[in-house]
């Protein structure tokens, strides 16, 4: 008799919606066999958002998980293959056992206090992972995640957001039988398997660190006693040619997450834009709030920074399968190739089964805590 995995994953290209249910509907089941199912991830293409109702329901009837969570893309990712262009229907299968999953669903409501999140569950010991997809037009992601921060310090959550429509109610999510248009819906996973994240920012930094010693919000004065802009021009002066070409495509910066270290390195520092500069007094503008005291360092990003960076963050890593959640700004945009990130998890952690999804944000710890980030490769790794 052949061995069943504890692991499956299945992908669909077929353009009509209920062919391509029972193609990943019996992938995963040849790969698992008739025992429960504990866990499925559905992700599905722009295509397919009219129909994503009757594909989360099929899904559910057919593999009859003990939790189903899922939501529309703009594209897909199966097993080694990231589908940007065409319709697509992607499922992610486990078996869990001694696992604890409590689903989850959240909505933003008005109250006399103002702006609330509810449906937060009770829960009877603290978790250690939650499975989170969002709607980036209805839920404050940043502002839940800086709250779990601070309430749940040891609570690893990694996502993404739905990518499939530019507009409030264009996106779909899915949790068990309810479909919504708007919230976010996730899975707290707790017990015996310990679910690993992985979140390659895709930058390589330029130049040296610098302490902030002059800032306000997110306007970085000065750096190591200078004007901001003073040093980002002693690192352009000292750059090649090339990474001057970056410089000018595109430049981040990268502010440290964990301060008591003695030296920082990849996985450090927390990667955001830099929006802007003031000629007159020397500041830079940053995609988030800084302190005096923060530690800050110039990233520069490009196909080869991205490559590297995962790759690294790869290297000596094992899993049994993945949830592989990627920007819509990476695959061939910016690789120039298709399957990209799939295709390396594919050549560094084996031909596991891999699922996922392109997404308009991507959720996923850095130095501790719990961000939301933009040009991102996320991953949930299972053992």
């Amino acid at each position: 008799m052949r061995k069943m995995t504890r692991f499956a994953a299945a992908l669909s290209q077929h353009p009509i919606a209920t062919q391509a249910v029972g193609e990943v509907g019996g992938q995963v089941l040849e790969q698992m066999g008739n025992d429960d199912i504990d866990l499925a991830v559905c992700f599905a293409s722009t295509h397919h958002v009219g129909a994503f109702e009757d594909i989360a329901s099929a899904v559910r009837s057919i593999l009859e998980p003990q939790v189903l969570i899922g939501g529309t893309a703009v594209a897909v990712i199966g097993g080694t293959h990231e589908v940007e262009e065409t319709p697509a229907i992607s499922v992610f299968a486990a078996r869990l056992h001694e696992t604890q999953l409590t689903p989850l669903e959240l909505h933003v409501e008005e109250t006399p206090d103002g702006t609330a999140v509810s449906g937060w569950p009770e829960l009877p010991e603290l978790p250690r992972t939650l499975l989170l997809l969002a709607d980036p037009f209805t839920f404050p992601v940043d502002s839940f995640l800086s709250r779990c921060n601070e309430d749940l310090p040891s609570l690893r959550v990694i996502g993404g957001l739905a990518s499939s429509a530019a507009s409030p109610g264009g996106n779909r999510l899915v949790l068990d039988d309810a479909v919504l248009d708007d919230g976010a819906v996730g899975v707290f996973v707790d017990g015996a398997v310990e679910v690993r994240t992985l979140v390659s920012q895709g930058c390589r930094p330029i130049g040296q660190p610098f302490v902030v010693t002059k800032a306000e919000r997110n306007l970085v004065e000065e750096l190591a006693g200078k004007p901001a802009i003073e040093r980002l021009q002693e690192i352009a002066a000292a750059a090649t040619e090339a990474e001057r070409e970056l410089l000018r495509r595109g430049l981040h910066v990268g502010v440290v997450v964990d301060e008591h270290k003695a030296e920082f390195g990849r996985g450090d520092f927390l990667v955001r834009n830099l929006l802007g500069a003031d000629q007159s007094s020397g500041a830079l503008a940053i995609g988030d709030y800084v302190t005096v005291g923060q530690t800050m360092q110039f990233h520069i990003r490009d196909a080869d920074a991205a490559d590297e960076d995962l790759r690294e963050l790869l290297a000596g890593t094992e899993a049994s399968a993945a949830l592989l959640f990627t920007c819509n700004g990476r695959g061939q945009h910016l690789f120039g190739v298709p399957d990209h990130d799939a295709g390396l998890v594919a050549k560094l952690l084996g031909t596991i089964p891999v699922a996922g999804a392109f997404c308009a944000g991507e959720i996923g710890p850095v130095g501790g805590r719990n961000f939301l980030h933009g040009f991102t490769a996320s991953l949930a790794l299972f053992p």
